[in-house]
């Protein structure tokens, strides 16, 4: 279960924290999702035991922060390497576009499609590595999957000049984004973590590699 704290008072967080209104079905589906997923955590480890106690605010809140920086609403997204469904499922109940979560591992991705049908999400599990998914996406995310330099290039081929990277990078950020530098260009911005003050997030457009 959930810490008992009401409702009224989870509303209130997501919406601070995702710069939007939330609707009571969105708590539902958050508070459903998160009820499945400490159930299939029993059996498979999708997130660390030792965070479950403090779920909503590191895993759900901390996801949701994400969708202050969508560019527009509707706008398509894609999670890389989303594992439990952090931060693309919450990204995909609190968003109107399409979103599209790319999981290699088998068990992992049949975790998320259940969760995807059970919440009744517009979202689309995707089981592949990275680099074998096509299109173009409007805003690419992705938690904890590889530096920053090395995320670019594994996802460089699903931007545009116009797609917007969201990537929490907790406290190597600067570090991280000083070494992107080296090999590639654009507007970056480093944002403060709402959730977490030592995290930030580093925000990108027009990104790409300076060979180009």
């Amino acid at each position: 279960m959930l810490p008992s704290i009401g409702a009224p008072q989870r509303r209130e967080e997501l919406e601070q924290v995702a710069g939007r209104p939330v609707s009571r079905e969105t708590i539902e589906r958050l508070e459903t999702y998160a009820a499945l997923l400490r159930s299939a955590n029993q059996q498979q480890n999708l997130i660390s035991v030792s965070t479950l106690e403090h779920f909503w605010g590191r895993h759900i809140l901390d996801s949701a922060q994400l969708v202050r920086f969508e560019p527009g609403m509707g706008a398509s997204w894609v999670d890389v390497g989303s594992g439990a469904g952090l931060p693309g499922i919450v990204i995909a109940c609190l968003v109107s576009g399409p979103v599209t979560l790319v999981e290699p591992r088998r068990l992992r991705a049949e975790f998320l499609a259940r969760m995807v049908e059970s919440l009744g999400l517009s979202a689309e599990v995707k089981q592949a590595k990275i680099e074998r998914i096509t299109g173009t996406f409007e805003v690419i995310t992705g938690r904890a999957v590889a530096s920053l330099m090395k995320f670019l290039s594994m996802c460089d081929h699903l931007s545009t000049r116009k797609t917007r990277w969201v990537l929490p990078k907790g406290r190597s950020a600067h570090s991280e984004l000083a070494e992107a530098r080296h090999s590639w260009q654009g507007v970056f911005q480093v944002e403060p973590s709402v959730t977490d003050a030592e995290s930030q997030i580093v925000v990108g457009t027009g990104v790409r590699a300076r060979n180009r």
